[in-house]
């Protein structure tokens, strides 16, 4: 067996602190997952349950495979106001990008992602790999398959470059500062 792991779900307990580190007084932590890919809410959910608990956070589990199912996620941030959110890594997510972070944006809630993209449009911060250096991996993988490497014989590569990118535009207007801490550890701080 080979390949690569982009590590993107083992982050979870780290974003998780970013998050807290962004927002000191956060006690209430709503999760999206998106329930039609259990084996990430699965993994989602171990991974964020005892980090939250370490923590002292709450977290509120929020469930949503379309895009109705988001709105309707975000609507209960009327009733029951979530601190922040927890924004699961999923494909699904990542192609609702936009609406993601337009949301959160219109909640005011500050919310953190698993990839840059997010941040790109809006969103307030990511911490994850970084996918442009994980696919160089892939390429230089496929290429010494392609000059007659056996798959067998490859060791499995991790990601090893993660990034910490932070939207100051979107800090500001949550009215947020961003933490002097994170500014000289982030890798971008959009302005």
């Amino acid at each position: 067996m080979t390949g690569i792991n982009f590590l993107i779900g083992e982050l979870t307990a780290k974003r998780l602190g970013l998050l807290c580190e962004f927002v000191p007084g956060a006690a209430r932590i709503a999760v999206l997952v998106n329930p039609a890919n259990a084996t990430n809410v699965e993994t989602t959910l171990r991974d964020v349950e005892p980090a939250a608990l370490a923590m002292g956070l709450q977290i509120q589990i929020l469930k949503a495979s379309t895009s109705s199912e988001i709105e309707a996620a975000f609507a209960t941030f009327v009733r029951e106001r979530p601190d922040a959110l927890f924004v699961g890594n999923d494909a699904f997510f990542r192609s609702r990008s936009v609406q993601l972070v337009h949301l959160a944006t219109l909640h005011k809630v500050p919310a953190t992602y698993a990839l840059r993209e997010f941040v790109e449009v809006g969103g307030l911060m990511s911490y994850g790999v970084n996918v442009t250096e994980a696919l160089r991996q892939v390429g230089v993988y496929t290429g010494r398959i392609l000059k007659d490497a056996k798959p067998a014989d490859l060791p499995v590569v991790q990601s090893s470059k993660f990034e910490l990118v932070i939207n100051a535009v979107t800090a500001r207007m949550l009215g947020l500062t961003v933490p002097a801490s994170l500014l000289t550890v982030a890798d971008e701080v959009i302005e």
